[in-house]
């Protein structure tokens, strides 16, 4: 077996004390492989973002370990770690996070001004990165001028400017009509079949998550149990 791209040991989550104390995660177990989609789906309150967010080195966990390509995530600190998160994940999310009075190529050059990238690489390797989602005659566009579909296709495209391993996609299609949100899901999958991205879906759309090779199902800060694809 090929050691996976994210392991997860007993990790808790808890915020608060005494009274207060909420145990938002209790002892989950996970190890997600190189090139798999995931889902991890539950009812708001499950865990399921807590969680996400740990795996995504966005959050640190009460107890547990978390382990990234052999490295002990615990390990990393400061511009190590924002490196490191920068490098391997693109974020997809439900709220979008564009900046709305600055141009589309300006958004999706972002994660490249963080990694240092100078500006003629940004450009150029952004206007691929739109290119490849049909958004190239967009670039000069701001973000506010855009269609929802068009908005979510730019986080896209953002996301995938630094050739991440893995994509987290949180209620991806969640303030999209069916019809846009199928095609965003068609990309989401398409970028991970052919290009070998890890996708980890978070949500509670069971059809979603019925298109990923496996689903893990989550309530109250555990996990049920594991289904794989047929």
């Amino acid at each position: 077996m090929t050691t996976p791209i994210i392991s997860v040991t007993d990790v808790t989550k808890t915020y608060g004390r005494g009274t207060n104390r909420f145990d938002a995660l209790r002892g989950v177990s996970l190890d997600i492989q190189s090139g798999e989609s995931i889902a991890i789906v539950g009812k708001s309150g499950s865990g399921k973002s807590t969680l996400m967010h740990l795996l995504a080195l966005l959050d640190e966990p009460s107890t547990g370990r978390i382990v990234l390509e052999g490295t002990d995530t615990h390990q990393l600190r400061g511009s190590a770690l924002n490196r490191t998160r920068n490098k391997t994940f693109g974020f997809v999310f439900q709220q979008f996070f564009l900046t709305p009075n600055t141009t589309v190529l300006d958004n999706v050059m972002l994660p490249l001004k963080i990694a240092g990238v100078s500006r003629r690489e940004r450009k150029r390797r952004s206007l691929d990165a739109l290119a490849q989602l049909d958004l190239h005659d967009k670039a000069r566009n701001r973000a506010t001028d855009l269609s929802g579909g068009q908005k979510q296709r730019t986080v896209i495209a953002r996301a995938l400017v630094n050739n991440p391993r893995v994509i987290f996609a949180d209620e991806p299609t969640g303030n999209l009509d069916s019809a846009t949100g199928a095609v965003v899901e068609d990309i989401l999958f398409e970028l991970n079949r052919e290009h070998g991205i890890t996708l980890i879906v978070v949500t509670h759309d069971e059809d979603l998550a019925a298109r990923c090779d496996r689903r893990v199902h989550i309530r109250d800060g555990v996990i049920l149990d594991e289904e794989v694809a047929a």
